[in-house]
């Protein structure tokens, strides 16, 4: 698309010499112009002669509202007319306008009254809103949803981080719940979705070519079968919304990640003999947890800490040194740091707290910037440290952990890091890194990320967090990441993000978790919606082979299994195979004559472990069949470790064999289906008792990746 930039460019330039925050409607009306957004005929009336005369030449009716830089919302302020039919009745709108104007807001500065074209609404033409605004932790990000009442009673909007797409613009306008709505319902024609699709381009084009533009709404947008109208634009000028944010290149952090996570000497600032110590601790897991490089004790007594000489300060060590985990109080931390500085540390891991957390911004502040200075990176503070098990690091307080295994973690909360290292151990879950990033006062998931997409010993990434601190270098990596290796986020604080000021629609709408949801799976993550559906997701998804297409078919022992099996398979997204005749005739031989061999295929309960072995068996040969759920239901005939050892076999049987399709199974029946689920799983199979939806929503998420990074079979 070809742009007038320059005239753009001018105008901006005029709004921000005179510290205006938003743009007029003829002002907005010439931008929207030049990104060749359509919108009716109008023009600026002064007079209310000059109104009757402007609506005369667009032609009747028309509608009429204030233009004023210090009138934002023109409805509340009683400054729209609609429905203006002669010339008569456009001097008497012009009157009144200007009246409520003033009694709105006496010393307002009015430019004028807005002439416009009254476009038809009803029948074919339905209203949506598009819009941008300036996302304080995502920067520009573009919405598309129902517009007028509508989109302030169903908040039913979707979001993109811009510059979007043709093909994610689209995506947009079928992406919201009431997107049948502008298919055409009761007759009506569909609008023209590829002519709205070109207003969100055009709309993210123009806040990426003019980022001062801090917010631009067009509510609403008439669309029809025959286009798309922007009736109302309103655009909102900032220059510090246009202020590019500091990074660090990829480069620099994976430089300074590698020595973080695999470092060859590490110094303890603390360190104790004393138990109980948070120093003493640490000290103990680098030393019990079998870490190969150096460790030094950093205590200024000297002596010796767990029979290692103990330096005075961290300049005093003889060698050099990458990581250095504090274990002192918030106020030495930063003369302790500027230490590390001068030494040449790559990492420092604040454990203490005392800092953003309980109120000490500036003390934080202090403490990154003389990291800054020096190019030390933080982790943390205020967190439990970190484990890097390929190096059998565990630079923590917390409880060793050595069952190694391809999954890194991260979370923002001591607590929710706790969590992860129980579950992981109960479930005998092997990991990569458990990582704290507490206040994320420099190092964050990005950064992570980035050392995890080029970590061999890490196949899949887990995060909980809170917020983010820069959403989109978040979303840019792992756009990036999620091609590779499978990124689940739990992301907390769902329904409370905090309502804030906005000056727009778009701005109010911005205000929720969809921009996070929606970001996230622009992004290609897959979003959990709780601590314990991450966990089974980190645990899970590893086992399950990339599936081949999108066919599932469940075969259960219980039609009730099959039932909650089925609307499971519906709530995440998962496709039920429909049948095909030889197929069904090639189950029946399988299963009683009172069982069912549609999708489920009931098996029925009091079958033989053969049914099981054979109809498995099928539904692995079967190349049409590209992922299977089994439903189990205890019985004396085919006890569950009975069930689970022949599922295992066949399994195995058919990887042998080059076939390898994803298999999940839900076990109802007494506590040995404990027991047998845990089999299964240490036999590659994703297995729970009694839960039909956690084995389904596991095998959803793995869908959700696998679509993401590219065509299933490919």
């Amino acid at each position: 698309m070809t742009y007038d930039k320059a005239v753009v460019q001018s105008i901006l330039d005029q709004a921000l010499a005179e510290g205006r925050s938003s743009l007029s409607a003829p002002e907005a009306k010439q931008v929207a112009d030049a990104y060749g957004i359509p919108t009716p005929g109008e023009g600026l009336a002064t007079t209310a002669e000059e109104a009757a005369s402007l609506a005369a030449g667009i032609g009747f009716p028309v509608v009429l509202k204030i233009v004023s830089p210090d009138i934002l919302h023109k409805t509340d302020a009683g400054g729209v007319v609609v429905g203006v039919d002669s010339a008569e009745a456009a001097v008497a709108a012009y009157e009144r306008i200007v009246t409520n104007a003033k009694a709105y807001q006496a010393d307002a500065r009015i430019s004028g009254v807005q002439v416009q074209k009254m476009l038809v609404t009803g029948g074919d033409v339905q209203e949506v809103i598009v819009g941008a605004v300036t996302d304080p932790t995502f920067g520009k990000i573009v919405a598309f949803g129902l517009g007028g009442v509508l989109v302030e009673v169903l908040k039913d909007v979707t979001f993109r981080l811009a510059p979007v797409t043709g093909d994610e613009a689209r995506s947009m306008v079928d992406g919201i719940s009431a997107h049948e709505m502008l298919n055409g319902v009761r007759g009506a024609q569909p609008v023209d979705k590829d002519a709205l699709a070109a207003v969100i381009q055009q709309v993210s084009d123009l806040v990426e070519d003019f980022p001062q533009f801090a917010e631009v709404d067009l509510n609403p947008v008439l669309a029809g079968p025959d286009g798309a109208t922007a009736v109302d634009f309103r655009i909102i000028v900032d220059a510090e919304a246009g202020k590019p944010v500091e990074r660090y290149s990829q480069d620099e952090i994976l430089t300074a990640m590698t020595r973080i996570m695999k470092p060859r000497a590490v110094a303890v600032i603390g360190a104790s003999n004393e138990d109980g110590k948070i120093g003493n601790s640490v000290m103990k897991n680098l030393v019990n947890g079998g870490y190969q490089g150096e460790i030094y004790p950093i205590n200024p007594k000297g002596g010796e800490v767990l029979g290692r000489k103990a330096f005075a300060s961290i300049t005093d060590v003889p060698g050099d040194v990458d990581v250095a985990v504090f274990a002192v109080p918030a106020k030495f931390v930063g003369g302790a740091l500027e230490q590390c500085g001068q030494k040449g540390v790559a990492g420092a891991i604040l454990i203490p707290s005392g800092f953003a957390e309980t109120g000490e911004q500036e003390l934080q502040d202090e403490v990154v910037a003389i990291a800054r200075k020096h190019g030390v990176r933080i982790l943390g503070p205020n967190i439990y440290g970190y484990y890097y098990l390929p190096e059998s690091l565990c630079a923590t307080f917390c409880t060793p952990y050595d069952v190694r295994g391809s999954v890194a973690l991260s979370s923002q909360s001591g607590g929710i890091g706790m969590a992860i290292l129980g579950f992981s151990r109960s479930s005998r879950m092997g990991v990569s890194a458990i990582v704290g990033v507490g206040n994320k006062a420099d190092i964050d998931e990005d950064d992570l990320l980035t050392f995890f997409e080029n970590d061999d010993n890490t196949n899949l990434i887990a995060m909980h967090l809170e917020d983010l601190k820069d959403g989109r270098a978040f979303a840019e990596t792992a756009s990036r990441v999620s091609k590779k290796k499978p990124v689940v986020v739990l992301k907390a604080g769902r329904t409370a993000m905090g309502a804030r000021a906005a000056s727009s629609h778009t701005g109010a709408l911005a205000g929720n978790d969809k921009v996070y949801d929606d970001i996230l799976r622009q992004s290609g993550v897959v979003r959990a919606p709780g601590l314990n559906e991450m966990l089974q997701y980190a645990r899970g998804i590893p086992l399950l082979p990339t599936p081949k297409g999108e066919n599932v078919l469940i075969i259960t022992g219980a039609g009730g299994s099959g039932v909650l099996l089925s609307d499971a398979c519906v709530d995440n997204g998962l496709q039920l195979m429909t049948m095909p005749a030889d197929l069904d005739a090639a189950f029946k031989k399988f299963i009683p004559p009172f069982g069912a061999s549609g999708n489920p295929v009931d098996i029925t309960g009091g079958e033989p472990p053969s049914t099981y072995r054979n109809t498995v068996a099928l539904g692995l040969e079967d190349e049409r069949i590209h992922a299977l759920i089994l439903g189990y239901w205890h019985t004396i005939v085919t006890p569950p470790m009975v069930f689970a050892k022949l599922v295992a076999e066949v399994v195995e049987q058919y990887r042998a064999k080059g076939i390898d399709k994803p298999v999940v199974a839900s076990l109802s029946g007494d506590v040995e289906v404990e027991e047998a689920s845990q089999y299964l799983f240490e036999h590659g199979v994703v297995a729970y008792p009694y839960t039909t939806e956690t084995p389904v929503q596991v095998l959803g998420a793995k869908y959700r990746w696998a679509r993401n990074a590219g065509p299933l079979g490919s």
